[in-house]
């Protein structure tokens, strides 16, 4: 008799095995089928340091970027940073090669969402009003806050309408600059913007800005976010 039955409970048993490697098999391919995919890398954009300090200075710059780097100018030395001489007019020089900067440029990409709930929603064609508002807000001078809207406003107007939030302490913890030797002040903010067929109810964005004394550091960039504005 065990002669006879051996066989079939064996292959009884590597039907269950099958089965469950089967089943475990479906649920994987089924797990990463349904698991939702990461947000795509977006950009920061014109990311531009400006310089201030009180007296000609020899200035180094360490930028901790939690993404990639895709751009930079002067290239930065992921060893050392950036080494200039800055002056107080902002106008920065680079100690081996003389060449002459007015700021530290750079570009990067990552997948990080921000905080969105609370912006502005801007007519495309007053963006230019806009931004000459809040940017003295936010603590630009007249040639920084120029240089801004020169480059964002043929991209904003040609919209309906804008969602905008500027992002400050949530993006400097994102990108952090590390500074020899410190400044007194730092001004830092990335612009996030998306482009909107009509307008929406977001909560108005409170803005602030340090007041400019002492070595003095401003930065600004800009990113187009793909993501979902609160409603």
């Amino acid at each position: 008799m065990n002669n006879v039955t051996e066989p079939k409970d064996n292959k009884k048993t590597i039907y269950i095995v099958a089965g469950v490697i089967g089943a475990i098999g479906l649920i994987i391919l089924l797990y990463f089928m349904l698991k939702p995919s990461p947000p795509p890398p977006e950009v920061d954009k014109k990311p531009i340091i400006y310089l201030y300090p009180e007296q000609k200075t020899t200035v180094n710059v360490q930028l901790d970027y939690q993404g990639e780097l895709t751009t930079t100018y002067p290239k930065y030395d992921a060893s050392k940073g950036w080494i200039v001489e800055a002056q107080p007019n902002g106008t920065l020089v680079d100690p081996i090669t003389q060449k002459e900067y007015y700021g530290l440029y750079w570009e990067g990409k990552d997948s990080y969402q921000y905080d969105l709930s609370k912006g502005f929603v801007v007519q495309g064609e007053d963006a230019a009003d806009f931004l000459d508002e809040k940017l003295e807000t936010l603590g630009l001078n007249r040639r920084e806050a120029n240089e801004f809207i020169v480059y964002w406003l043929p991209i904003l107007e040609q919209n309906e309408y804008n969602f905008i939030h500027f992002a400050q302490e949530e993006y400097t913890q994102r990108a952090e600059l590390n500074i020899t030797p410190t400044p007194e002040t730092f001004i830092r903010l990335l612009m996030c913007f998306k482009s909107l067929a009509s307008p929406i109810n977001i909560e108005p964005q409170e803005l602030k800005a340090p007041q400019r004394k002492g070595f003095t550091v401003v930065e600004w960039g800009g990113r187009e976010v793909g993501q979902n504005i609160l409603q």
